[in-house]
């Protein structure tokens, strides 16, 4: 069952565009997001030049965008989405297995990486669940991820500065470690048995205190810095 305080629902779904130049994988995934009643795919693209004609024709919820798109990259068009869709999500799908293209997606504001021919649920599950406040990365990459934010903290790579470290509270730190692994407000408030309202307090204080604007962003920096 479906909640209906989410978004996604039969009457109102979420509204999507894909942009990838394999058109196997266009079939693909049009079929699981056509085949859900929570997903609309409004449009697909499989260049860089197609894609940006597609981000500023419609008005949209989330786009799935390849990095490899012969014409450009995925990066181009995510920074060209947020100047024209500011509030839409994006979230990159890709044969690139690797921790910095995945930081460098975060950075420029996606909130989801998903690996090709890798298990990580469905294209329909990552779209519901980064258009209501989580994030979507494939579980290997994830891990991957969490290790090397482990090496950082040790300071096994980036040395942080301590002023940095006393930016975020405590409780600021295990917010910003559960949004990490890729939980919504509202799961964040029932592990840490708060209200997912004052989650969101806590989120924003946190994009206040980083100087950042999203969730992965948030995330990239303190990992970087080893603030949590």
């Amino acid at each position: 069952m479906w909640p209906d305080f989410l978004t996604g629902q039969p009457g109102q779904p979420v509204r999507v565009v894909l942009i990838d130049d394999d058109a196997h994988m266009r079939r693909v995934i049009s079929q699981e997001l056509l085949g859900d009643l929570r997903t609309n795919l409004l449009g697909q693209a499989s260049n860089m030049k197609d894609g940006r004609r597609l981000i500023s024709q419609h008005e949209f919820d989330v786009m799935l965008v390849d990095l490899n798109l012969g014409d450009g990259t995925g990066f181009d068009l995510i920074e060209y989405m947020k100047a024209v869709h500011p509030m839409a999500e994006a979230v990159v799908i890709s044969a690139m297995e690797d921790e910095q293209h995945a930081l460098r997606a975060f950075e420029l504001g996606a909130t989801g990486y998903l690996v090709k021919n890798s298990w990580f649920g469905n294209f329909s599950q990552a779209v519901l669940q980064v258009v209501n406040g989580g994030a979507s990365i494939t579980p290997n990459l994830a891990r991957r991820l969490l290790s090397k934010f482990e090496h950082v903290q040790r300071g096994d790579q980036i040395p942080h500065k301590g002023r940095d470290k006393d930016r975020l509270s405590e409780r600021e730190k295990e917010v910003l470690r559960l949004v990490a692994s890729g939980y919504t407000s509202a799961e964040i408030g029932s592990r840490l048995t708060i209200s997912a309202q004052t989650v969101n307090a806590h989120i924003k204080n946190i994009y206040s205190k980083l100087q950042v604007h999203t969730r992965a962003q948030a995330v990239s920096f303190a990992a970087l810095r080893g603030l949590f």
